[in-house]
């Protein structure tokens, strides 16, 4: 048993369970259970996982089923586990994953490799070809969510979905671009928008502040303000966004939070993931699968019931945006 330990190694957590012979779904549940959060053998009915909030939570509420099914559980937190070594375990986990995305790596290259073919293929797919992707990146999301020590296959997962998914939607990707906005000439400006501001409104007037024009001006209007509604009297120094024919608003499929990510060519890992679940919350056509944008559309529907002036609730908005980008920061 090695005695040796840092504080920059990561602690770990075992459960420690027994579960009866019957009934025989028991052991099956908890071992699907076990397998959803991520947790990984070391020793028969011995299982680990990193120490972290989440991670405590899950086990425990596996340790309740366990007990309630009549077996017996129970957490401990280690600094090393007997045997192993803290690369030994990191490598354990990642492993884990690569498997899981290889599967998914597999069945992306299996739908491409069939769209591809399916205009010379009479024959029709039994798989409607969305619903597949759509599953598989609902997949990914879920691995990606207990890669605890970043494996090294997620990066060949996500490059045979893109893949599938520029096969799928080739008008999509042929679609006409606008031209590249410079970001000088959007500084110090007031960008207008319609009132009662929601996601993508709130979304990019955050990333207007954050990374376009940081002494940009807000103005909020009325749905049917005939000036700014119909392109009309708008003032000098005044963009409109998320309006209809707006300077930058909806095009194509994309949302206005997407079309600002586009046209001033920003592509950092962590707003095109902010994009993902800014478009599904308002689109709602399920394009990304993201199953974190039920819990942030809750969360902002809460900020719209609480704050109805639209300047404090487009700052209690950013501030949500804030945190939301430094979580996907960190975990890039």
């Amino acid at each position: 048993m090695s005695t040796t330990a840092t504080t920059t190694e990561p602690r770990w957590l075992l459960l420690i369970h027994q579960i009866p012979p019957k009934p025989d779904y028991l052991r099956v549940k908890i071992g699907r259970r076990l397998q959803r959060v991520g947790a990984v053998p070391v020793k028969n009915s011995v299982y680990v996982l990193p120490d972290t909030d989440q991670t405590y939570e899950d086990f425990q509420w596996i340790r309740s089923e366990i007990i309630d099914g009549g077996g017996d559980a129970s957490i401990c937190r280690a600094e090393f586990v007997d045997g192993l070594t803290a690369d030994q375990l990191r490598h354990m986990f990642r492993s884990a994953r690569n498997v899981d995305y290889a599967e998914i790596s597999t069945s992306a290259r299996e739908l491409w490799t069939s769209l591809r073919r399916r205009e010379r293929d009479s024959r029709a797919r039994a798989t409607n070809p969305d619903d597949e992707l759509t599953r598989l990146r609902k997949r990914l999301t879920s691995i990606a969510s207990i890669d605890f020590f970043t494996a090294p296959e997620r990066a060949m997962a996500e490059e045979a979905l893109a893949i599938a998914e520029a096969e799928l939607r080739p008008a999509v990707e042929a679609r006409p671009s606008q031209s590249r906005a410079e970001l000088g000439a959007y500084r110090g400006r007031t960008w207008v928008t319609r009132s009662g501001i929601f996601v993508d409104r709130i979304a990019s007037a955050w990333l207007i502040r954050r990374f376009i024009d940081p002494d940009a001006r807000f103005k909020f209007v009325a749905e049917d303000d005939p000036p700014h509604a119909k392109g009309e009297g708008v003032g000098e120094g005044e963009v409109r966004f998320d309006m209809f024919e707006a300077e930058f608003t909806h095009e194509s499929d994309r949302c206005t939070f997407e079309t600002l990510l586009d046209r001033f060519g920003l592509d950092a890992p962590p707003l095109r993931s902010l994009a993902e679940v800014v478009h599904d919350i308002d689109l709602k056509d399920g394009k990304f699968a993201r199953e974190d944008a039920v819990g942030i559309e809750r969360v902002l529907a809460g900020i719209a019931a609480a704050y109805p002036n639209d300047s404090t609730r487009l700052e209690r908005g950013c501030q949500l945006f804030d945190e939301l980008h430094a979580l996907h920061s960190a975990q890039r």
